[in-house]
């Protein structure tokens, strides 16, 4: 991706939490233990979602993508952050910085989309179980993730575009440990309305559209569940969601912390502390959330662990 700018900066340097100088080396292992199992869980669901047939369902390959994001994400800022630990000043090149932002863009809107086609996924298999096969054929399931990728694809174009035209000519200093979108405009010596604008109406687009079809989707499930007379369908139609649930819930309320604490009438050094939880928390937590809620994954890693030993 070529990066062209008539900014008289060149590089930036990502101040992380350099203001807690005695934190540095705590906060390097406590950052790479998280990082390690982040991808080690992650990938580890990968490869049950693989070597198991009977998870070779659309929830399943909805689930294969939201670890994958995850690994992705995760690996954009984690390895420059934990460098900024060790080492007197972080730098970043202005290309590196724009690709950074870049690729957080696209992987954060693209899992909103995967999550949306998850949670139509779940309205399908309880509202509509003999339809579910035909409805959520592998034609279904492809497209509803060649979707999220295409539309994370273009919400990061337009971010990282917006950015570009910038004109970064006074401080190269990000009070930030990635190159974000709101401590970048932050530094700009040109008028940021025009992004701020864009960024609004991305972000209000997605929130909308994938919150309304999430919020849509739940509200016809619950009211199917009501009409279920037996207990054991009630726990059953609850235990399909909960896993869902929860990661949603993580995913937009830490995401709208962030949001709110990052802009220009919050704080910085708030959104900092939100964006620890969204962008390094949460991945770790979602193959967590699946697999102990999940008797589909225990019974593969079960059945994983006694091929490894036999």
């Amino acid at each position: 991706m070529a990066v062209e700018n008539d900014s008289f900066v060149t590089e930036f340097i990502l101040m992380g939490f350099k203001d807690q100088p005695e934190l540095q080396l705590p906060l390097f292992f406590l950052f790479l233990v998280n990082y390690v199992i982040t991808v080690v869980g992650n990938w580890s669901l990968i490869n049950l979602i693989c070597l198991n047939s009977h998870l070779h369902t659309p929830m399943y390959f909805f689930l294969f993508n939201l670890s994958f994001i995850d690994i992705c994400y995760s690996s954009v800022f984690t390895p420059k952050m934990l460098t900024g630990f060790i080492s007197e000043s972080n730098f970043i090149s202005f290309t590196g910085c724009m690709t950074q932002l870049f690729f957080l863009c696209f992987f954060v809107n693209a899992e909103c989309y995967v999550l949306t086609a998850m949670a139509y996924d779940r309205y399908v298999a309880i509202c509509k179980p003999l339809l579910y096969t035909a409805t959520m054929s592998p034609q279904m399931c492809s497209m509803l993730m060649s979707g999220s990728y295409v539309m994370g694809f273009a919400g990061a174009m337009v971010h990282t575009g917006c950015m570009m035209r910038l004109i970064f000519c006074d401080s190269n200093i990000i009070n930030h440990y990635m190159c974000d979108i709101f401590p970048l405009l932050q530094l700009s010596c040109s008028s940021t309305y025009v992004n701020e604008l864009v960024m609004s109406g991305i972000v209000g687009t997605i929130v909308v559209v994938s919150g309304l079809i999430i919020f849509i989707s739940y509200a016809l499930i619950i009211f199917n569940i009501l009409h279920i007379s037996s207990t054991k369908g009630w726990f059953k139609a609850f235990s399909t969601c909960g896993s869902h649930i929860i990661t949603v819930s993580l995913f937009y309320v830490c995401g709208l912390l962030t949001h709110v604490k990052s802009s220009p009438a919050g704080s910085v050094a708030q959104g900092k502390v939100f964006s620890v939880f969204c962008t390094n928390v949460v991945p770790m937590l979602n193959p967590l959330i699946y697999s102990l809620r999940n008797k589909d994954v225990k019974l593969a890693m079960k059945e994983t662990l006694k091929r490894i030993i036999n």
